[in-house]
């Protein structure tokens, strides 16, 4: 059965690595079927949440900006994908900024229940992204239909264009491919 899937890119470089990686993923989503949109927020006006809760009665923030679109396909999309690079060991602070403005999903009806995480990083050990992906856990561990489905990692990666070489785009198309 084919999922619509929503990709959000935090990378704030255009053609990154992470954004590769996610480009990667939606090639093999598409291939399997699925509607895939992918999403940048390189180029997006997505304000700090302000803390008021007023959207937990609402379901709408009180600033409009990028976010309210993006949360909006967020809300509809069966499947997400985080695709974030790693800096300071921690997810980017525009993703950390997005999934803050996606408190008015809290109270809603959402549809997603899958949720992938990719990430790039300069250092290549184990651990490296290790507390992104918590932090994202945190994110979702407030969606009680939600899940964390799958995440890749892909090391050793600084400058445009050297996850090419990797190996990784290949594992992030099946990951894409298999949801």
């Amino acid at each position: 059965m084919s999922k619509k899937v929503l990709i959000i890119s935090s990378s704030p470089r255009a053609k990154g690595n992470s954004a590769r990686l996610a480009q990667s993923f939606a090639e093999g989503a598409r291939s399997a079927g699925n509607k895939v949109e992918f999403v940048s927020l390189h180029d997006k006006q997505i304000g700090f949440c302000k803390g008021c809760f007023t959207c937990q009665k609402t379901q709408r923030c009180v600033i409009h900006d990028d976010a309210d679109v993006i949360r909006e396909k967020m809300l509809t999309a069966d499947v997400l994908v985080f695709a974030t690079p790693i800096y300071y060991y921690e997810m980017s602070g525009q993703l950390k900024t997005m999934l803050d403005r996606g408190n008015p999903l809290f109270t809603a009806d959402y549809a997603f229940r899958d949720i992938y995480v990719l990430t790039t990083a300069a250092e290549d050990e184990e651990y490296v992204p290790k507390r992104a992906v918590s932090g994202i856990e945190g994110w979702i561990e407030c969606f009680e239909k939600a899940r964390l489905a799958g995440s890749l990692f892909c090391g050793g990666v600084t400058n445009i264009g050297e996850i090419e070489s990797s190996g990784k785009l290949k594992e992030a198309y099946e990951m894409g491919r298999m949801i």
